[in-house]
């Protein structure tokens, strides 16, 4: 079964920076796609950046410029870069690989 382990959430005051990790295990890592989505309370869950196996990478618009995705392959790991982070980027996000499998979610919380 798959297994994807993300880390690094927390609080965070607004301007500050974040960096998501997610492990993958029992996945072909490198030649899957991965990707970051997020879930605010009371809204619908939604694509914030992807990364195809060979490195390209796709944003929402609203992070454009602040978050960065990169991969590790050799670690079986993708992050998420997230600078000048604002309030509304407050939401649960989730890693996901192959747009099938999905991680627990980690908290990430942007104070005002």
């Amino acid at each position: 079964q798959v297994q994807l382990v993300e880390s690094g959430g927390g609080l965070v005051q607004a301007g500050g920076s974040l960096r998501l990790s997610c492990v993958a295990s029992r996945i072909a890592f490198s030649i899957n796609r991965m990707g970051w989505y997020r879930q605010a309370p009371g809204k619908q869950r939604e694509l914030v950046a992807g990364i195809s196996a060979g490195g390209s990478t796709n944003y929402a618009d609203s992070v454009k410029d602040r978050f960065t995705i990169s991969r590790d392959n050799a670690k079986n790991t993708v992050y998420l870069q997230m600078n000048s982070l604002k309030p509304e980027d407050t939401a649960v996000y989730f890693c996901v690989a192959a747009r099938v499998y999905w991680g627990q979610g980690t908290q990430v919380t942007v104070s005002s």
